[in-house]
This record gives C-alpha cells, sequence and structure tokens, in this order.
C-alpha cells in the first residue's frame, strides 16, 4: 500500500505542471513487482521500481526523481522505502 501512495505522489507532483509534455513513459505492473518510469519536457524525470519481499507481505522500493526549481537549481531525490520508513537521498 506504501508504494500505492509514493508512486500517485509523485505522478501528481509530475503532471502539476499544465504545460509540460511527456517526452517518454513507461509502466509495468505486476502482482509482486511493478517498474514505471516518467520524463516531461519540463525537466521532471521520475522513476521506480518495486518489488515484494519474500514473506509477501512487505514491499521494498527503489526510485528517484529530478527537478529544476524556479531559481535555476537541479534536485535530484534518490529513496528507498520498505518496511523500515522512506529513505532519501537529497542532492542538490
Amino acid at each position: 500500500m506504501r508504494f500505492i501512495v509514493l508512486v500517485a505522489c509523485l505522478l501528481a507532483f509530475a503532471y502539476a505542471n499544465e504545460e509540460a509534455d511527456v517526452l517518454k513513459e513507461f509502466s509495468e505492473v505486476n502482482a509482486e513487482d511493478f517498474k514505471y518510469a516518467l520524463e516531461l519536457s519540463n525537466s521532471i524525470k521520475a522513476q521506480q521500481e518495486g518489488h515484494l519481499e519474500a514473506d509477501k507481505e512487505n514491499w521494498v522500493v527503489k526510485g528517484e526523481y529530478e527537478f529544476d526549481t524556479k531559481d535555476g537549481k537541479h534536485v535530484k531525490v534518490t529513496y528507498t522505502a520498505d518496511d523500515h520508513g522512506y529513505h532519501p537521498t537529497v542532492q542538490q
């Protein structure tokens, strides 16, 4: 369930800019794993993949997203999310 919320948040973030065109889009969703990637013309990129652990109860998700701020800085966030929480690393 956690990964669904994370995916929804990232997609909402990416689609928030109505003036951006979708340059690349990929998604593959299976019962025990998923992956997606998105690139927009406004420098927003996002990709994520996850899989269900062997216990069939916990998901492990890895991904990243990047964008340019209004003042021209490039920000990239790489993260993992698992049963211990969300673990981001931000590069500016």
